[in-house]
C-alpha cells in the first residue's frame, strides 16, 4: 500500500557525504555507475533458464501475461466464499454482506496443501491479506465520493482483514470450491488474542479489555509469510491511519502516539473515530497500541482464535518470512515499510519440533528481537533488549514491552540503519540467502546517502542480497553479522539502474518477491512510473536467476491493468501454478472508466482479484 506522508522531520542524521571508491566498484552508488552489476559464478544450484520473452512495458486497462501462458481470475472482491451471501452489487453492498464475501484490495497471498501436511498442488487453500478499503473506491464509476457514515464505516471494517478461500484445479483451470468448510473471514471485528511479552500489559488496556490480552480485529493487513507448522502470518502494516483526535492532556501514551503517526496532523486518514470509538484516540489512547503486530492464523482450523504474536515487535510490519535455522531455531525476517524503516529479525529461543505441529507457534513467544545496521564491509544484528545499551528507563523503555511496543524507537536508539522503505524479505530455498526489497524514499538527500541506500532521491528502489555465515549443518541465520551486496538497482539506466546485463527489462518499485521451486526470484511491483506520459513503467511481475551469469537479468512476465498494484506472488508446491494479487485496479485513474478490470460491465467498480498464472499444456511457471 502506497500511502506514503512527508517524512522530512524523521530523516537521520548525515552519514556520509561521499560514496567509497569501493562502492563505486562495486555497483551500488547510482546515476554515474555501470549500467550491470557484477557477474556472480554459476553454482550446482543455478536453476533452468527462463522460458519467456519479455512482454512490452506497456500501460493497458486490462492484464497479460508472458506468450505461452495463461492468466485467469479465481475469486475477486465480492464473489461469495460463505453460503447465503447474495449476489454481488456495489450500489447496495452492506457490511453484512461483505462479511460473507472475498474482501477488498487484496495483498500476501499463501497457499497451503490439501490436505494438510501433502504438498497437493491442485487443491488448497489460499489465505489472502485486505490491506485497506475506501467506500469511494468501492462504489460504482461516477459516483459521488460518500460522505462517512455509520453504515459506509461498517462496510469498510467487514471488507478488510484476511479471507480463506478453498480452491481447486478441474481441466486446468483453478476455481473456487463453493460452501467450503474452510471458507472464513477475518476482519476489524475478529475476537483475537495477544500472546508474548506484551500480553496483559498496562499498556494494551481499554475500557472494553481492562486486562490488555483480547482485541478485536486486525488493521492494515499487507504482506506476510507462512510457517514450517502450516500456518500464516499477516502482517499489520499503517495502523496509523486508522485513528483520529488526540490524547487527553498529558497523557503518557501522547508522545509515543505522535512518534508513531497516530496523531499529528500529516496522515489522511480514516473517518472511523467518528462512528466507532475504539479508534477516536481522545477516547481510547491505548487502543493504537493494539495493532501493527504479526498476527498468526490457522487457515486449516476456521475456529482457531488468531494471535497476535508481540515477541516479533510492534511496527509497520509488512513481510514475515520464516526460516529453521541449522541449529532448529526458528529465524523471521520482518520488513517496516516507511521511509527510513528498519530491517528487523526475530530469532527464537526454543527450537523447531515437527511432531509438536501448530504448537510450534509459541516458538514466536520467546525469543530476542534485533535491528539491521549496515556497514561497509558487513551486517550487524543488534539486540533489541531491556536494559542493554540506551534501552532503558531514562530513555523511556521501562520493560521489554515498552522496548516491543515501541520497536521502531528503540531501533533508532541503537544505531539501526533507516532504509528506503523495506518491504518484501525473502530467503531462497536454494541458497539460504536472504533478498530484501526497498521500494522507494524520496525523502533521501545527499547527505544521508549511505552503504545500503545508495541513492538520493530514490524514486524507484532496489534489492539487497543478504548472506549470512555457513556453519556446519547449513547457513547461520541467527548470526551477529551477515555479509551483503546489492542485487540490482531499479529505475531506467538514465536514472542510476542496474541489473545483471543492458539486456534486461526495466522495473520501479521493487515491492513483493516469490523464489519458485529452482530459486529463479520472481519480482513484484509498486511504482509511480505508470502513470508517466513518456516511456511509462508498468507494474508487475518480473522473473530472473538469483545465481549465475543471468544473475539480475529481468524479464517482464505479467502486467496489471491501469492503476493496479501488483502483490502476493505464491508457487504451489510443483511449480506449476502462480497465484497473484492483482490490488486497487483503476484507483488512481481520474476520471475513473466506465468499465473497469476485470469484469468490464458498465457501472461496476475495479474489483481487486487472486489471479492463477499457468503455462499453456502444462509444466512449470518459468521452464525447467
Amino acid at each position: 500500500m502506497d500511502r506514503d506522508c512527508s517524512e522530512h522531520d524523521l530523516a537521520p542524521a548525515p552519514i556520509r557525504a561521499l560514496v567509497t571508491r569501493r562502492l563505486l566498484l562495486q555497483g551500488a552508488a547510482a546515476a554515474t555507475l555501470a549500467s550491470a552489476l557484477p557477474v556472480r559464478a554459476a553454482t550446482s544450484t543455478a536453476a533452468a533458464p527462463l522460458d519467456f520473452k519479455s512482454i512490452p512495458l506497456d500501460v493497458t486497462p486490462d492484464h497479460h501475461v508472458a506468450e505461452g501462458y495463461d492468466a485467469r481470475v479465481v475469486v475477486r472482491w465480492g464473489d461469495a466464499i460463505k453460503s447465503g451471501a447474495p449476489a454481488f452489487n456495489a450500489a447496495q453492498l452492506t457490511a453484512a454482506d461483505q462479511d460473507s464475501m472475498f474482501g477488498f484490495n487484496n495483498d500476501f497471498v499463501g497457499y497451503f496443501p490439501l490436505p494438510k501436511g501433502s504438498k497437493t498442488s491442485d487443491h488448497g487453500l489460499l489465505f489472502v491479506n485486505h490491506e485497506y478499503a475506501a467506500a469511494g473506491e468501492m462504489a460504482s464509476p461516477g459516483s459521488a465520493k460518500p460522505e462517512p457514515t455509520a453504515a459506509l464505516v461498517a462496510l469498510e471494517q467487514a471488507a478488510i482483514g484476511a479471507s480463506v478461500v478453498e480452491v481447486v484445479r478441474k481441466d486446468g483451470a483453478w476455481q473456487l470450491v463453493e460452501n467450503s468448510t474452510y471458507a472464513r473471514r477475518l476482519t476489524s471485528t475478529t475476537p483475537m488474542s495477544f500472546a508474548g511479552p506484551v500480553a496483559g500489559h498496562s499498556r494494551l488496556h481499554t475500557s472494553a479489555d481492562p486486562d490488555g490480552r483480547r482485541v478485536l480485529g486486525t488493521l492494515a493487513n499487507c504482506a506476510g509469510g507462512k510457517t514450517p507448522w502450516g500456518t500464516a502470518l499477516s502482517a499489520e502494516e499503517n495502523f496509523h491511519v486508522y485513528f483520529s483526535g488526540d490524547a487527553p492532556a498529558g497523557h503518557p501514551e501522547s508522545e509515543r502516539l505522535f512518534l508513531a503517526q497516530v496523531t499529528g496532523g500529516k496522515v489522511d486518514r480514516m473517518s472511523w473515530g467518528k462512528f466507532d470509538k475504539r479508534f477516536d484516540v481522545s477516547q481510547e489512547p491505548t487502543e493504537a497500541n493494539r495493532f501493527g503486530w504479526m498476527v498468526e492464523v490457522d487457515p486449516y482450523d476456521p475456529k482457531a482464535e488468531p494471535v497476535k504474536r508481540t515477541a516479533l515487535g510492534r511496527f509497520r510490519h509488512e513481510a514475515a518470512s520464516v526460516v529453521i535455522n541449522h541449529d532448529r531455531r526458528i529465524v523471521v525476517y520482518l520488513g517496516e515499510d516507511r521511509v527510513w524503516g528498519f530491517v528487523f529479525r526475530f530469532v527464537s529461543e526454543g527450537r523447531y519440533d515437527a511432531s509438536k505441529g501448530v504448537a510450534n507457534g509459541k516458538l514466536l513467544d520467546r525469543g530476542t528481537l534485533y535491528v539491521a545496521r549496515f556497514e561497509e564491509h558487513k551486517l550487524v544484528w543488534i539486540p533489541l533488549v531491556h536494559g542493554r545499551g540506551r534501552l532503558t528507563a531514562e530513555n523511556g523503555f521501562h520493560s521489554q514491552a515498552d522496548v516491543l511496543i515501541d520497536a521502531r524507537e528503540a531501533a533508532k536508539i541503537v544505531g539501526g540503519t533507516p532504509m528506503d522503505r523495506p518491504e518484501d524479505i525473502e530467503a531462497s530455498p536454494v541458497t539460504g540467502h536472504v533478498f530484501v526489497n526497498l521500494t522507494r524514499n524520496n525523502d533521501r538527500r545527499d547527505v544521508h546517502v549511505d552503504f545500503a541506500n545508495p541513492r538520493a532521491d530514490n524514486e524507484d528502489g532496489h534489492v539487497l542480497e543478504l548472506t549470512p555465515p555457513k556453519r556446519t549443518g547449513g547457513l547461520d541465520h541467527a548470526a551477529d553479522e551477515f555479509k551483503w551486496s546489492v542485487f540490482l538497482i531499479a529505475g531506467t539506466r538514465e536514472d542510476g539502474g542496474q541489473y545483471g546485463s543492458p539486456e534486461a527489462a526495466v522495473l520501479s518499485g521493487p515491492d513483493n518477491f516469490a523464489f519458485d521451486p529452482q530459486g529463479r526470484l520472481w519480482i513484484a511491483t509498486d511504482n509511480r512510473r505508470w502513470s508517466q506520459h513518456l516511456n511509462p513503467i508498468p507494474n508487475g511481475l518480473y522473473g530472473c536467476q538469483a545465481e549465475g551469469p543471468d544473475r539480475a537479468v529481468t524479464r517482464f512476465f505479467y502486467n496489471v491493468p491501469a492503476g493496479a498494484e501488483m502483490c502476493g506472488p505464491e508457487f504451489t508446491p510443483d511449480g506449476q501454478t502462480l497465484f497473484v494479487a492483482v490490488q486497487h485496479p483503476s484507483e488512481d485513474l481520474d476520471p475513473k472508466p466506465a468499465k473497469s478490470w476485470p469484469d468490464f460491465i458498465e457501472g461496476v467498480p475495479g474489483r481487486p482479484s487472486i489471479v492463477a498464472i499457468t503455462r499453456k499444456g502444462g509444466g512449470m511457471v518459468g521452464g525447467g
